[in-house]
């Protein structure tokens, strides 16, 4: 670990993929990337070069996915109300890390955004920032840092959007980062061979 940040990490893992298996017999986050590794196994590890606590959100069943990020190194968190939403799933994450002064928030989606990128979230968010994102060409993107006076706000979350609406309405640190991985998500089978 380069860089040993103060913030909780949130990975995000309780989606339901229809995108990715419309039948819901397959969970996108077990599915294996063309070097074989799971897709949430490497979102989880790259968090875990940056923050030395990573809490994974999944969804109550998801017992598979909660025993491989629980393998990366992970505490899982079991989301009792995460079909209502990202939003939902967030909240219980910060719930989970009451005792945290800041969260650094990632998708379990995007195993490809460089640690790098996490690292620079990180250090601004330790420097003082309370709401941190990195950009790349114009766009924002993923992990996004939160400092603890944003912490009823978020538990207050709920529905699926997330956090849109207080990165929104608030002052954001921007991070312009040159790593397209903060864009990439895995939302069908087609996208593994992308990342």
């Amino acid at each position: 670990m380069a860089y040993a940040s103060l913030a909780t990490g949130v990975l995000l893992a309780a989606g339901f993929g229809s995108r990715f298996d419309p039948e819901g017999l397959h969970n996108k986050l077990l599915a294996r990337m063309p070097d074989g590794t799971p897709v949430a196994h490497e979102a989880a590890h790259r968090l875990l070069r940056v923050v030395t606590r990573v809490l994974a959100v999944v969804r109550p069943g998801s017992d598979a996915l909660a025993r491989l990020l629980n393998d990366a190194g992970c505490d899982v968190v079991f989301a009792a109300d995460a079909e209502r939403g990202m939003g939902a799933s967030l909240a219980a994450g910060i719930e989970a890390s009451d005792d945290s002064e800041g969260w650094i928030v990632a998708l379990a989606d995007m195993p490809r955004i460089a640690t790098a990128t996490i690292e620079a979230v990180a250090h601004s968010l330790d420097g003082g920032a309370s709401l941190v994102a990195p950009f790349y060409q114009g766009q924002r993107g993923h992990p996004v840092g939160f400092g603890i006076e944003h912490r009823d706000a978020l538990l207050r979350l709920d529905g699926d959007t997330g956090a849109r609406a207080l990165l929104m309405s608030q002052r954001v640190t921007r991070l312009d980062v040159d790593d397209p991985g903060i864009l990439r998500d895995v939302d069908t089978p087609d996208d593994l061979l992308r990342i």
